[in-house]
């Protein structure tokens, strides 16, 4: 039976996360979410691996249980490393299937002088390529899945320390992986036109640092639930599809500089060049020009269709589909013309998931008039834009991320805007 996955989450030991972060909230946010597996986050971290120990439900398949909610041992690392004349910072999430197989993956670290106490992503200076080794040599069942590939300082195909092929990076081992995570920057349409992933599952996760977030990309399987199922589902591909965060919304959509207000498209980039016009650096070049600069298909190659809001090639067939939304919370807020955070949203999102439905299936699925019902009429017609793609973005850039705009007050900024059509 399928089921929905987010499998790259942060605990409250990383940096920058919230407090709140907590197995029991997370199992509460989960529920709320219509997540089925959630990956723990930072289990290499000690003071977070304890608490793991504490709240979860060891179970011999792999997947662990606190209250229903399911768990998978994840952990996000970050290599910096030099390669080839050049600085790399390579981000990869690993999956765990057991506790024992995580204690003996922090003897080895602890071994080898590597601290894992004071951030819960710690940091190797091992090479992407060494640490896949070190971690199979501890444990030939973990998962390694290159994060958020496109992010330009620390991923994979990243603009400022990245590869420009897979092999480069992790060379004879590149078999043996056999996903990427697209990050929030890119969708799977993206990575499509990458030849060097044609044999890579695509899949897509959160990468959440508050509770909120969780949740915000996922992927669905295909599968019962059980690391080995999960694991044979990644390496055949075998994925229902994922849903996103609409591209132009992340942090490093297009290129620019932030602090001198520049901003420029693939297109624009390309006429105009990678130097500021103000401070006159190269500028922080995003994920849309670098996925151009390596790809050997255009968009119109994939031939995408849309089927009921959810995209698929007709070029690629085989490949799961995706679907782009943009979070419960964001459309209730801009529905009451006010801010995310504030208690009347949370009220009205608590409100709705505790009395109607999860919120995957609240912007997917559930009939309009019963979300009318219970939240105003506002409130389902912001769905209704979403579901069918009508809104505009003002794109993401040089880590500030993307502005939605589900009702556009200022008809006149119209064409300064992305429109987002789907494809239709």
């Amino acid at each position: 039976m399928p089921y929905v996955a987010d499998l790259h989450i942060h605990s409250r030991f990383s940096r920058a996360c919230s407090q709140e972060i907590n197995i029991p909230n997370l199992s509460k946010w989960a529920k709320f979410k219509g997540i089925d597996l959630i990956g723990t986050g930072d289990f290499l971290h000690p003071m977070w691996f304890a608490e793991l120990k504490k709240y979860l439900k060891e179970g011999a398949s792999g997947i662990h249980d606190f209250e229903g909610t399911k768990f998978l041992l994840t952990n996000e690392i970050s290599c910096i490393y030099s390669d080839k004349g050049k600085t790399r910072r390579i981000h990869i999430v690993v999956l765990m299937p057991s506790f024992d197989s995580v204690d003996r993956l922090q003897k080895e670290f602890l071994g080898r002088k590597i601290n894992i106490s004071s951030d819960g992503r710690p940091i190797v200076g091992l090479s992407a390529k060494e640490l896949c080794e070190m971690i199979w040599s501890i444990e030939k069942k973990a998962v390694i899945i290159p994060a958020h590939i496109w992010t330009p300082w620390f991923s994979l195909y990243g603009s400022e320390s990245g590869y420009d092929f897979f092999k480069e990076c992790f060379e004879e081992l590149s078999d043996k992986i056999f996903a990427i995570e697209t990050g929030l920057s890119s969708e799977p349409a993206m990575n499509w036109r990458i030849a060097d992933l044609d044999n890579k599952s695509i899949v897509s996760f959160s990468d959440a640092h508050s509770l909120p977030k969780i949740g915000r990309e996922v992927t669905i399987f295909k599968g019962n639930l059980s690391y080995d199922e999960l694991v044979d589902d990644l390496k055949k591909q075998n994925l229902v599809g994922t849903i996103e965060f609409f591209p132009e919304e992340g942090k490093y959509h297009y290129s620019g500089h932030r602090n001198c207000g520049v901003v420029y498209s693939a297109e624009e980039l390309s006429k105009k060049g990678d130097i500021c016009p103000v401070c006159k650096k190269r500028l922080t070049v995003g994920v849309m020009t670098r996925v151009q600069d390596l790809a050997v298909r255009t968009e119109k190659d994939l031939k995408l269709i849309n089927e009921n809001g959810v995209i698929k090639s007709q070029a690629f067939p085989e490949r799961p589909g995706f679907r782009m939304l943009v979070q419960l919370q964001e459309i209730i807020a801009q529905a009451l013309s006010t801010s995310v955070g504030t208690q009347k949203v949370k009220a009205i999102y608590e409100k709705l998931v505790t009395n109607v439905d999860t919120e995957l299936k609240i912007l997917t699925k559930t009939p309009l008039d019963l979300i009318s019902m219970v939240a105003g009429e506002k409130i389902a017609e912001g769905i209704d834009q979403v579901r069918q793609g009508k809104l505009t973005i003002k794109p993401g850039y040089d880590n500030t991320y993307g502005v939605v705009k589900i009702w556009d007050e200022n008809e006149e900024e119209e064409s300064a805007r992305k429109q987002v059509g789907l494809f239709s």
